[in-house]
């Protein structure tokens, strides 16, 4: 055992696998690991409570975690999660996008879960930790990355309601990972659902929840059902006004050229305030492209994409980057975005953040952080 990165008055232990898989067994797996199917050989662990605040951070062999019957979690959903990616750069340096923003949502998450906030710098030290032991994880092939997954648990034992958890876990693991959409940089059918509530004002929406994504699964089987890729949701007081699809957050494109323009759904205690949405309402500008934060329904939506005006639409998120949409169903029937191919405007903006993410283009704006 060693000791590594001290942060908020903390060291990270260090205790090695002693199961390590070889490089050739690991290079094996790089050569196809899916998305989020195969995790490294490590992970990071920080404990929480009351009495204590933080403690106990060490890096430690990757493995299950030994929860008895009646940890809070289990019983009443009680944590909170992040998604970010390390990205082997052409001078073969480790960087990773934005990580201080995923440590301010991450925190914001736990204030509206009542559960502890993690100082930034445990947050980008856990990071730091990880990735000093599993850099030959970080793939090197196009369009490959590895997934960073910090999550935070409620860890009481008891059935009480009516307090939150005293004592919590936080956990980081890595994936090596390909694309989100294994068809790829392909445009998806969305289906827009009028039967089911992602989430309402007042609520835990802006939250990075699990209880989100679970309560999404139904409506996302009935997007399959009727043929489409993912599901569109609305607001819950009316049913019409475009929030974000599935997990992602949208951009509408009207017109074209020089004369082309972004919009987005505005922020209202429902979204997710995605690090990719905000990259892009910075970067889009810088490239000509005025850009918006407003609303859109659903007729509007249809009526713009039937007349012409509206000439794309792509959804953005950590994993999937950029997504193009093509086609739309509802109840009321289906319509097609433009010639339901990738448009230039898409396309453009998921190039450039795309260089900079891997670091084929300059950084000006510091959001690039490098590690080792």
């Amino acid at each position: 055992m060693s000791n590594d990165t001290t942060t908020s008055g903390l060291t990270f232990d260090i205790q090695v696998s002693p199961r390590r898989r070889t490089p050739q067994e690991r290079e094996a797996i790089l050569e196809s690991p899916g998305f989020g199917k195969v995790f490294t050989d490590h992970m990071v662990t920080i404990r929480y409570s009351e009495e204590k605040g933080w403690y106990d951070a060490r890096l430690e062999p990757y493995g299950p975690l030994s929860l008895d019957p009646a940890t809070s979690v289990l019983h009443y959903a009680q944590e909170i999660f992040e998604g970010l990616k390390a990205y082997r750069h052409p001078d073969g340096s480790i960087a990773a996008f934005r990580p201080e923003a995923n440590a301010a949502r991450f925190n914001r998450s736990a204030v509206r879960m009542a559960m502890p906030e993690l100082p930034e710098d445990l947050f980008i030290g856990a990071i730091e930790t990880l990735l000093a032991h599993e850099a030959d994880w970080v793939p090197v092939k196009p369009d490959m990355s590895l997934y960073l997954r910090p999550f935070m648990i409620s860890t009481d034992v008891g059935m009480g309601v009516n307090r939150p958890s005293g004592t919590y876990l936080f956990v980081l693991i890595a994936s090596p990972s390909e694309a989100y959409f294994a068809s790829g940089v392909k445009p998806v059918t969305v289906w827009l659902s009028e039967d089911y509530t992602r989430a309402v004002r007042g609520g835990t929406g802006e939250a990075k929840f699990g209880g989100n994504y679970a309560a999404s699964f139904l409506a996302q089987a009935q997007a399959v059902e009727k043929g489409c890729d993912q599901v569109v949701w609305l607001d819950a007081v009316e049913h019409r006004w475009v929030e974000e699809m599935g997990g992602m957050n949208l951009f509408f494109v009207f017109g074209s050229g020089a004369d082309a323009r972004l919009l987005t759904p505005e922020l209202t205690g429902t979204l997710l305030p995605g690090v990719t949405r905000d990259s892009l309402l910075k970067l889009a500008p810088e490239l000509g492209i005025p850009v918006e934060e407003g609303r859109i329904s659903t007729d509007q939506w249809r009526e713009a994409a039937v007349g012409g005006e509206l000439t794309e639409v792509f959804a953005c998120g950590t994993a999937a980057v950029i997504t193009p949409v093509s086609h739309v169903k509802s109840t009321r029937g289906g319509f097609q975005i433009g010639d339901g191919q990738p448009g230039p405007v898409t396309m453009r903006l998921r190039e450039e953040l795309v260089a900079l993410q891997y670091g084929t283009r300059p950084d000006n704006h510091g959001w690039v952080r490098t590690f080792g």
